[in-house]
């Protein structure tokens, strides 16, 4: 699989040589050296949900709360917790962000422990210094269950070949404690941004967060600077989330734009599942590229 990013100097012959043509053949590249843009997503959900410390849920349970409670009644415990499971992933401790999960947890994505742990060591190979911070949403106690939705955002870079990839994610989750492990999450919604280049297009996407199935909806990838002579190759890629598709690079071809982004509209499978509607954009200046999560409903 090719480095698209080893690309920019063909893309930049190719802006040169075709500014007073129309392409006729797109641009073929490998996502980010060899990791597809879902592989890239699914590390970014999995640490992405805020996880609780298993040493909280006693003291939490004993709450008789059974509606969702406000972060500003939250018990100390919770709120300290999820701080400090924010610093183990600050730290990179595969381990110890392992050790709070059971052995038998499921993933709306589909992971299991052991796939989990591969996501989240390849994550922080390709991206050594993400910043994380979780902020607590709502809670609440679910007979001896505990459940937590949090939205966690991450920042981060990653040099490669003389280049920087600088990342932006946002992604809100939810979180179900039995005893004193996590036994189920599930990827509410997220949103996640790479971009690379002096003057990577800056986006605005517009898009559902939830449709049901068979429905129609508009994919929006708008670039909001004015364009003016400058040349805009890009396109869209639909990709289910699970964990087939995770470890599965893809390949995407880049076709010239004649507007000042992309514009799309879709059609929901005919059953529920989890996509990720991804936009690619290249300009001479750099390159973007916007990822957020579908949920099709029934």
């Amino acid at each position: 699989m090719r480095n698209f990013l080893n690309l920019v100097p063909s893309v930049s012959q190719y802006f040169a040589s075709r500014r007073d043509e129309k392409a006729d053949r797109a641009i073929v590249f490998g996502c980010f050296g060899g990791q597809s843009i879902a592989q890239m997503l699914l590390c970014l959900a999995v640490v992405g949900a805020g996880v609780l410390h298993p040493s909280a849920v006693s003291a939490i349970a004993a709450t008789p709360q059974a509606i969702a409670q406000t972060p500003a009644n939250a018990p100390a415990p919770l709120t300290k917790l999820l701080t400090e499971i924010d610093a183990a992933a600050n730290r990179r401790d595969v381990k110890a962000v392992m050790a709070f999960y059971s052995q038998n947890f499921t993933h709306s994505d589909g992971l299991n422990s052991q796939s989990m742990e591969k996501a989240l060591t390849q994550l922080w190979q390709r991206y050594p210094n993400l910043n994380y911070r979780t902020e607590l949403k709502s809670w609440k106690t679910e007979g001896n269950a505990i459940i937590a939705d949090t939205v966690t955002t991450i920042a981060g870079t990653q040099k490669q070949d003389g280049r920087e990839l600088n990342l932006k994610a946002t992604i809100r989750s939810q979180q179900r404690f039995e005893g004193e492990k996590i036994v189920k999450q599930e990827i509410l919604a997220e949103q996640n941004q790479i971009t690379s280049g002096k003057n990577p297009p800056k986006l605005q996407v517009n898009v559902p967060e939830q449709v049901k199935v068979g429905e129609e909806y508009n994919f929006d990838a708008i670039v909001l600077e004015p364009i003016g002579n400058d040349i805009l190759i890009g396109t869209i890629l639909e990709e289910p989330v699970n964990e087939k598709t995770f470890f599965k690079s893809a390949e995407v071809d880049l076709d010239l734009l004649n507007s000042g982004g992309i514009f799309k509209v879709g059609k929901a499978p005919a059953t529920p599942e989890n996509r990720w509607i991804s936009a690619v954009l290249m300009r001479q200046g750099g390159i973007a590229m916007v990822s957020v999560r579908l949920r099709v409903v029934k």
